[in-house]
């Protein structure tokens, strides 16, 4: 059976605050582990009003001292942020707070625009040198050689278990290379989906973390009782990522019953084609439409976003996901 995990970027409602974004973050993976999730992902993204999740290490913290047995990681660590060592040193600390339940998703994106690449003191020439960066992590999170100088501490001899995620058929290529996991991002990006995987698959190479691949698909699924409802729950979604063309920082807002009358033609295509990894329905309608994911991408676990309003209805979301892939 395919497993099922979450991606949260802790999203800040229209009439409410960060910290309930925080707590509802938390909360959410609570209710999880109890509907057997395997994982759960915080992503890293900066200057963004609605996303809360940018000291990502901290987040997972958060929701790690919330839950006892859903493991929580990173989806992803933007590794040209940081410097490998200070990023050894965090997981490392988390693992050794929650032994066992920790992952280290990395990617290669900066997670923010330019200006706030500046703000964040990093050079846009350091994406090319992920790869490098990606073995000096491994290598800090290993055991300490004869002669190591420099160690992470905590974070030496913890083995957090690394994944490459992505949206092009580079991190394919890495993962495959370096015997890791591998997550595509088709959540929103969904364009080379197809082809990373092939690439990924034929060129695995085992490695001590992984015997064979391993496949982690991104895709959005909004389900409530029946279709209609569902659909105009999606209508949140879909004005956020409107708002993405329009330059807009709206808070995330509550559903609306007409949608066409919100976005323009060209707005909608965009949304339309960043979103086609995408289940909205009712529970039999998620059922075929997540079973259709799967037999097209043979996926190991599916990496679900449910952005829905309400916090009820977001539950009862995950809910219905669940039941329906049991």
């Amino acid at each position: 059976m395919t497993g099922l995990s979450i991606l949260e970027l802790g999203r800040v409602r229209q009439g409410s605050d960060r910290r309930t974004a925080l707590d509802e973050a938390r909360n959410l993976a609570r209710h999880a582990e109890t509907r057997g999730y395997q994982r759960f992902w915080v992503a890293e993204h900066h200057n963004m009003p609605t996303v809360t999740t940018a000291a990502t290490s901290l987040v997972i913290q958060h929701i790690a001292a919330g839950t006892t047995t859903i493991r929580v990681g990173s989806g992803g660590i933007m590794l040209p942020n940081h410097a490998p060592y200070v990023i050894a040193e965090q997981f490392g600390t988390l693992a050794t707070l929650f032994p066992g339940r920790i992952d280290l998703g990395l990617g290669r994106a900066p997670g923010s625009d330019q200006m706030t690449l500046r703000a964040l003191r990093r050079d846009p020439s350091n994406s090319d040198h992920f790869p490098e960066d990606v073995l000096e992590l491994q290598a800090f999170l290993g055991a300490v050689k004869p002669g190591q100088r420099i160690e992470a501490v905590p974070g030496s001899g913890t083995n957090v278990p690394l994944w490459i995620l992505g949206s092009s058929t580079f991190g394919a290529q890495l993962a495959a290379e370096m015997g890791l996991p591998y997550g595509f991002a088709s959540h929103f990006a969904p364009q080379a989906l197809d082809a990373a995987l092939r690439i990924y698959r034929k060129g695995f190479k085992p490695s001590a973390q992984l015997s064979a691949p391993y496949v982690v698909v991104g895709i959005n699924v909004i389900a409530a009782e029946s279709d209609q409802e569902a659909r105009w729950l999606a209508t949140s979604q879909q004005m956020s990522f409107a708002g993405i063309f329009r330059g807009a920082r709206d808070l995330m807002q509550p559903p609306i019953d007409d949608i066409e009358s919100y976005w323009s033609p060209q707005e909608k295509a965009q949304a339309s084609q960043m979103l086609a990894c995408s289940v909205v329905g009712s529970p039999e309608t998620v059922r075929n439409g997540i079973q259709s994911i799967i037999n097209r991408t043979n996926a190991d676990e599916l990496m679900i976003v449910s952005d829905v309003f309400d916090p009820e209805k977001r539950l009862r979301s995950f809910d219905i996901i669940a039941d329906v892939n049991s």
